[in-house]
């Protein structure tokens, strides 16, 4: 079992990631699910709320601040939160995360298996095999038997 700061620099790596990728989905996944996971265990702890830096839609909405070893990260609260926990106003710039160096691959290895994810990814699919020659539509042509491609034409 990874150590809870082990844990906590993928979840910094996989977070830095996840807010410039184009399909952030499973990476988010893999956050909320081993915050889900360290905060069972005890391993982790919910300090407060805050209200977001990104409204959506023009509406201004908070964030669950929570705590592992000594980073800090946002997720969507839970009604319960709100209710059990104080509201700490708008975002406070004291609580920044160390810089961490550690590559994304590692990072999902560490929260896939941490949380019980299959890490097998399946194969890619293959892609048909394109050529570089281009073959024109013989649709309307009373003569296709005749044509060849135009990388084949002799000159």
């Amino acid at each position: 079992m990874p150590s809870t700061h082990e844990l906590a620099k993928a979840l910094y790596t996989v977070n830095r990631h996840a807010k410039t990728a184009p399909e952030p989905q499973h990476l988010y996944f893999l956050k909320r699910s081993a915050i889900e996971r360290l905060l069972q265990e005890k391993r982790a702890k919910k300090i407060g709320l805050h209200f977001s830096d990104h409204p959506k839609l023009s509406n201004q909405h908070s964030t669950l601040l929570i705590q592992v070893d000594s980073y800090y990260f946002h997720i969507l609260p839970s009604k319960d939160d709100f209710k059990q926990l104080k509201h700490l106003g708008s975002l406070d710039q004291n609580y920044r995360n160390p810089q961490t160096k550690m590559s994304l691959s590692e990072a999902k290895k560490i929260i896939s298996r941490y949380i019980g994810l299959n890490t097998k990814q399946p194969a890619p699919e293959k892609k048909p095999m394109r050529t570089a020659c281009y073959t024109p539509s013989s649709l309307g042509k009373l003569d296709w038997r005749n044509h060849t491609p135009s990388c084949r034409k002799k000159k």
